[in-house]
């Protein structure tokens, strides 16, 4: 199996990458970032590229069975308006480039990212895959990116991804600091829903859409067990054996987060509804047993 994966030098197609890679598949990954730490593995090349532009990575569709689209600017950043244009354009452009680039290569399979940020800010309801899109900025980006993915021909998934938990970066890397400096503890109320997923989890779902013909369109990508935000903070103080008392008010985030602070209090009860419904087997449906396989004992006597 042939992947061509963009974004490959983030979190997320890091893991990725080193999945495939491990289990005999060529990967080809595109990023932003000079250099890969999987350059020298002879089953992976690394292409650094703009992919919001045209240009010579767009050749490289021809070479893959399988088209993985991670590409994105971060979100944890403050919003302003000139980086909200970035967020876009990283996302659009990129998608709209590779569906450009597949006219001349339709792959078996072309997996897109979209976030559980598609539905907005939406209290204690159960979120689908059939659930309407929000209205803020997050949905937004996410309608129009799903948009531009599903003008490909072929197979298309849609990933709409829950805040992934691993080892490595992506969340945790920003929240675990905190904790261990005693200043860890839920956002405002807490009590807002707090979709997530293992990255082990997130991979094993990508590999298995991909061996799986018959599947396409709309999977949410979060655990089926959702916890709300104090549940989290309380789980993730329980696995580091630090106190999670610290709570963040609602003002503070605002004021220093601006907008994006808004979007980290949204509550969204997303559920996998379409990989339940696969036979999809998730290994950490558990929040503390998922927490615990990523912060191992290294980590916990870094904390001490």
């Amino acid at each position: 199996m042939n992947i061509l994966i963009t974004g490959g030098s983030g979190f997320v197609g890091g893991h990725l990458s080193r999945y495939f890679t491990a289990r005999g598949a060529r990967v080809i990954a595109t990023g932003t970032s000079p250099h890969h730490p999987l350059q020298g593995n002879e089953n992976f090349e690394y292409v650094s590229a703009d992919t919001t532009r045209q240009g010579a990575w767009q050749t490289r569709v021809a070479d893959a069975d399988v088209v993985i689209n991670l590409a994105g600017k971060n979100i944890f950043k403050y919003w302003t308006e000139s980086y909200k244009k970035q967020m876009i354009e990283s996302r659009i452009q990129t998608t709209r480039r590779l569906v450009e680039a597949m006219t001349a290569h339709q792959p078996a399979v072309f997996l897109s990212t979209s976030a559980i940020g598609y539905y907005g800010d939406r209290g204690e309801e159960v979120l689908t895959e059939d659930s309407s899109p929000g209205n803020d900025f997050l949905a937004r980006i996410c309608v129009d990116w799903e948009h531009e993915a599903f003008k490909a021909d072929g197979r298309v998934v849609i990933m709409r991804f829950g805040v992934i938990l691993g080892k490595g970066g992506g969340a945790l890397s920003k929240m675990i600091p905190a904790y261990k400096y005693f200043v860890g503890g839920p956002m405002a109320s807490g009590r807002q829903w707090f979709p997530w997923m293992h990255i082990e989890d997130l991979t094993a779902a990508v590999d298995f859409i991909c061996r799986h013909d018959d599947l396409k369109g709309v999977f949410n990508f979060c655990s089926p067990r959702p916890v709300r935000n104090k549940e989290f903070a309380a789980t993730l103080g329980h696995v580091l054996k630090r106190p999670a008392v610290m709570r963040v008010p609602s003002l503070a985030i605002k004021l220093f987060m601006g907008e994006m602070g808004g979007a980290l209090m949204s509550s969204q009860k997303g559920v996998p509804e379409r990989l339940n419904g696969t036979g999809f087997q998730f290994k950490y449906p558990d929040l503390e047993k998922a927490l615990s396989s990523i912060i191992d004992s290294s980590d916990d006597r870094s904390a001490r």
